[in-house]
This record gives structure tokens, sequence and C-alpha cells, in this order.
């Protein structure tokens, strides 16, 4: 019995310490696991979420300290009892997590080794065995060294853990077990090698068989079997090869950037899982550092699970030169434990990876020409522009009811607001709205153009086009913001061709056209120099010619005639 203790001790002891110091190592993770287990549809206990980080690491010292006061004897009733409340504990949540399912890894070796929870409670019940071993095998543990120098150990084991503990949380986690390591690339990670395990899945077919229920299982076949069939349940029978990476994406407006981000050369992605918990103070050095990516030629980015409203909002608050976009939080939260922490990425593969406090130690080389640094609080509020400007306009020009009902349910509308003329009327509204804000922008800063606010340039210019009685006092901007391509000049063409037919002169580039109740019809608007409007357009980057754009506007069977200012005049 004696021996038999003395070597439980040492194993247990040393299982313990392992155990702790991996969580040690990312107390930041377990707390993850914990508010999974604190959870209303686990075990309800949400009221301890906000102190999952305090238990996390209480619970991890105390995990590391028991090993070692273990193996040094000391403090053996208070050792021994301790770890046997420590071991229930941990057997009841693996034992809840393999009745349930509910949670799918304990974390009891972090992210270094993932086990089933079945797997983890057989680990927690055998453990529970040995160390009731040593408990009633007690009187045989000898303690190591004297009283003063176990007490010496005890307390520098503390102070190492304590050191440890403020060392990860004020940087990152000391060995990085997780597929976001550094040298990992995100592409691969997320791919399936040829030849992986498929999943296997386990059809029960239900059939009528003159009057009687029959079931015949199959692998996925449907079965040759008279009488009619009723129902099939599948259920998975063998799990395939899941990728160490998987939820990863960048997305925005609806649109999946994941790819052409992970084919980018040089790319600063900061990432924030949580903006309603992120530390604030984070942010000035990390926009101090995505500045300097930018006048270095490298693309940036944010990564968040916070909607854009709330992500445009923090751009302005402290104006960022970079904008968020989606990706799920559980994954963002295993890519870096910090919020908001940075990383680096070269064509999908992790290069540096920093926790906000390190922010400043990221190492930048020049590696292309400076990118624009936009004006990111004009350019989230001329996005927002954007889509006022097109609220009940996309509606108007649907041809049937059925068409603006489905639409307009879609966005949100009652049925009073699509009608056509009160779609007419709020949308009036709004460009009068628009167009004040937008005359404001003009007076004190000129025209929003590509340098100022990237791809929201357009904005500004559709809010003007929609207000053709002021046109003629920002007519001239816009001429040099599309000669100092600003602005494309395509869409400058077009805003001159409306301002002279509004004057009743003839149009430039043949963009406008008009509709009348008689035999005139459809009709592109007279062109000044019709011989040569094509040579114009394509020089103003139209892609298609007149008689082409024609067709676009009216339909296919309209025939563009040349006409003069005679032919098409009004009463």
């Amino acid at each position: 019995m004696k021996i038999l203790v003395g070597f439980l001790r040492i194993f247990v002891g040393v299982f313990f310490i392992i155990s702790g110091l991996i969580k040690l190592n990312d107390p930041v993770g377990f707390s993850f696991k914990l508010q999974d287990y604190f959870a209303p549809e686990v075990l309800n206990l949400e009221f301890l979420t906000p102190y999952a980080l305090v238990i996390s690491i209480f619970v991890v010292i105390y995990e590391v300290m028991l090993g070692i006061m273990l193996i040094l004897g000391y403090a053996r009733r208070f050792t021994l009892w301790s770890l046997i409340i420590m071991i229930v504990f941990f057997t009841f949540l693996t034992l809840y997590s393999t009745v349930t399912g509910k949670v799918t890894d304990c974390g009891c070796f972090g992210d270094a080794m993932k086990l089933k929870p079945l797997y983890s409670f057989i680990k927690d019940l055998v453990l529970l065995v040995l160390i009731l071993i040593i408990y009633f095998g007690r009187k045989h543990i000898q303690p190591f060294f004297s009283r003063n120098i176990r007490s010496i150990a005890v307390f520098a084991s503390l102070v190492a853990c304590l050191g440890i503990t403020y060392h990860v949380l004020m940087h990152l986690p000391i060995i990085d077990f997780r597929p976001y390591k550094i040298g990992a690339n995100i592409t691969e990670g997320m791919s399936i090698p040829e030849g992986a395990p498929e999943p296997i899945f386990e059809y029960a077919w239900k059939f009528n068989v003159n009057g009687e229920e029959k079931i015949i299982t199959t692998n996925g076949e449907y079965p040759q079997q008279e009488g009619e069939f009723i129902s099939v349940e599948t259920e998975e029978i063998q799990a395939g090869y899941e990728p160490p990476i998987h939820d990863f994406s960048m997305e925005r407006g609806g649109e999946d950037h994941t790819q052409a981000f992970l084919q980018t050369d040089h790319l600063v992605v900061v990432v924030a899982y949580n903006l309603a918990n992120t530390e604030m103070e984070g942010f000035v050095p990390v926009k101090n550092k995505t500045d300097e990516a930018l006048e270095k030629g490298y693309e940036v980015i944010g990564l968040s699970a916070s909607s854009q409203e709330v992500t445009d909002a923090l751009v302005k608050d402290n104006d960022l030169n970079f904008k968020f976009y989606f990706c799920d939080m559980t994954t963002l939260k295993t890519i870096v434990r910090s919020n908001p922490g940075i990383l680096e990425l070269e064509r999908g593969t992790i290069r540096q990876k920093l926790h906000w406090n390190d922010a400043e130690d990221l190492v930048l080389n020049k590696v292309g020409p400076v990118k624009p640094k936009f004006d990111e609080k004009l350019k989230s509020s001329l996005d927002s522009i954007a889509e006022l400007d097109q609220r009940y306009r996309k509606l108007m020009y649907l041809e049937t009811e059925a068409e603006r009902a489905a639409a307009a349910a879609d966005a949100g509308f009652s049925e009073a607001d699509y009608s056509l003329g009160t779609l007419w009327s709020r949308q009036n509204q709004l460009d009068s709205t628009n167009m004040e804000f937008v005359a404001r922008i003009f007076d004190s800063k000129g025209y929003p153009g590509k340098t100022m606010v990237g791809e929201a340039n357009t904005a500004a210019w559709y809010v003007l086009q929609h207000n053709p009685d002021r046109i003629e006092k920002y007519l001239p901007m816009i001429r040099e913001a599309g000669t100092k391509g600003e602005l494309p000049f395509r869409l400058v063409a077009m805003m001159e061709d409306r301002y002279l037919m509004g004057q009743g002169k003839m149009q430039l580039y043949g963009t406008q056209g008009m509709s009348f109740d008689d035999e005139r019809g459809n009709v592109i608007w007279p062109i000044e120099d019709a011989a040569n409007v094509n040579q114009r357009r394509q020089e103003a980057g139209f892609e298609t010619t007149v008689e082409e754009y024609g067709k676009d506007l009216f339909g296919d069977d309209f025939k563009y005639k040349v006409l003069s200012l005679d032919d098409v005049k009004t009463d």
C-alpha cells in the first residue's frame, strides 16, 4: 500500500500540474468553456458569466497548487479533501456533457488535447478512484523536505502561477495550441484532404405494408420494398473528417470576401470579437499601428461578430482607417485571446499575432504604395446615404404590384408604404434631406472622391443626380472630380447630359432618354455631333454604343434615331 500510494501520489500530482498548467497557459480560453456551462440552455447559471475569467483563474491555479502540494506532502488533509471536491466537480461536468451533449468539449486540457465528453468522464472517474485510494492510504504519505522548505516551495509556486497568469492576460498564451497559431495557413486549415474519412449515415425507411409498419435500414440507398412509403429518419453513425478551421468568414453587406482577403499578399487584421465588452483603450495603439500599415502598403480590415451598425460607430468614434467584416464570435475568440487583437496575414498564413498591449511590436515592412487613408466617418455616413437614396426607389421601378408587394414585405414596409404615390412622396423627402447633407460636404470639403472615401465616392453623385435643380451649382465640382479620377468619368458624362437636357439643350453622350405619349414614343434626347457620340461614350468609359444603350433603356424593339431639338419640342 505504501508503494502504491507513493506512486499514485506522484502520478496524480503530475497529472494535475500538467492539466492545470495547460489551462493556466490560456485562462481566457478556459473561461469561455465555463461560459458554455453557465449558459441558460445548459446549467442556467448566467449570473456567473461576468465572473467566468476570475473563476477560471482561481480553478486552474488551485489545480496546479493541489498537484504540487500533493507531491510535496503539504497540508495532507486539506490537499486530499480539495482534490476530492475538485475531481467530483470535474466529474459532474463531464457526466453532464456526456448525458446531454450540450457542451462537446470540457476543456480539461485546453486546446492541447480535445477529448470527447465520454472519454473525459471516464478519465475523471479513474482519477476519482485513484484519489480515493490515496485518501484511504494517506498515512503512507511522507512529506518531502522540511516544513519550511515545503512552505517556501508552495509560496514560490503560487507566485509563479500568478506571474504566468498576469503575463498571458496582458499578452497572449505562451504556447499556442490552436489551429490559428503563427505559421498556420487558414485556407489549408479549412480544406479537407483527399481520402479523408467521410461521414456515414444510417437511414431508417418506414413503409406501410398491408396495414403494418415496416422499417428498412440502409446507408442511403432507397430500399426495394413494396408498400406505401411513410417517412425516413437519418442518423450519423460515424463522423467524417472535420477540418481544424471552420466557421471562418469575412462578410459584409451580404457579400463573402473570405477568399479575396485570404489571397491578399499583405493583410493586417484587427480582431474584436464582441464590441460590447471590448477594451476600448486597446484601439489607441491599434489605430497607430494600422495607420502605419496603410502607409507601408498593407491592406487593413477588422473582424467582429458585432453588427455593422455597431462596428461603423466604433470606426467613427475612434477615427479608424479601416472597416469591419463579420466573422463568427467563437471563431474570433479562438483566433486571438485579446479583444482587440491584431494579426498579420500573408496569403492566408498567419505571420504575426499580438495582444493589443503589444500592438506596437508588430513588425511592418514597406510592401507597396501608401494605401489611402479614408475619412471613415464621412465614408460611413455616405454609405448610409447611399442606402437611403435607394430605399423606396428600388420599389418604384418594379413592373407589377405583386413584385412591389413582395419586395416591400422583404424590406419590412407596411402596405400603406408602397403605393406608387406614397413611394414617390417618401423618396422625395429623403432626396431633399440627403441633398442638404451632401451640400454641406460639397461646401466644406469639396467632392468626396476616391481618395477621401474610397468606394463610397459615388454616393454624393447619386444624391445630386436625383436633385436636378442643384446640379448647375455643383456641376463644375463634378467635372473636376471626374478629371482628377476621383469619380468615374462616365458619371460626369451622365450628369452633364442630364443638366443639358434640363436646360433644353442637346446632350453630348446620349445617356438621357424620354418617353412621350404621342407618336414620338420613346426617344434618346437629341445629341450634338451625333456622328461621333459613340467615340465620346467610349472615351468617357461607357461599354455600350448609343444604339445598344437605347435597347437597354427601352427594350429590344427600340431603334435609335438622330433627332433635333425641334423633334422633341413640347407645347
